[in-house]
């Protein structure tokens, strides 16, 4: 109990974004079509800006490795275990570490369930930028992405 305890921040963090991402998306299934792009039959948050879509990914970020679905969850998987596995090295004591990877963690748990029981990503953020359209995203992917940025602070800050 006392080792799970110590990584209490890390799994609050990994089960927010993963819960959140899930509810986000099983809301999104039950309020729009599948698939829904652009404005037409999207839901507008903010006009020319903010729009909410149902739409699929077989690929990674932008679309990349686009079909490879299977080999994407493979990855997925091995890289959550590669994180456990290595947690001690990771430096996963420290808090911002434990946000870091908790993000991380709980965004690559929530595509890979996706991936499970779809055989897709569910995306459905979709941002524009005057005539930019930011590809389709979701809470999973801001989670991934936000870890990434901690972890990169986190090792300037810890270069060891």
């Amino acid at each position: 109990m006392r080792r799970a305890l110590a990584y209490r921040v890390f799994w609050a963090c990994a089960l927010g974004v993963g819960i959140l991402d899930q509810l986000s998306k099983g809301w999104i299934a039950l309020r729009l079509p599948y698939p829904t792009y652009g404005e037409s039959g999207a839901i507008c948050v903010v006009r020319d800006f903010c729009y909410l879509v149902h739409v699929g990914n077989t690929g990674a970020a932008w679309s990349l490795f686009s079909g490879r679905s299977v080999l994407l969850a493979l990855l997925a998987g091995a890289t959550l275990a590669a994180i456990f596995f290595w947690r001690r090295s990771l430096g996963l004591r420290d808090r911002l570490a434990q946000v870091s990877f908790g993000l991380l963690c709980g965004g690559i748990a929530g595509n890979l369930l996706d991936r499970l029981r779809h055989g897709y990503v569910v995306d459905f953020l979709d941002l524009h930028f005057g005539h930019y359209v930011y590809p389709t995203f979701n809470l999973a992917d801001a989670g991934i992405c936000t870890g990434v940025g901690l972890f990169l602070i986190f090792s300037l800050r810890h270069p060891d």
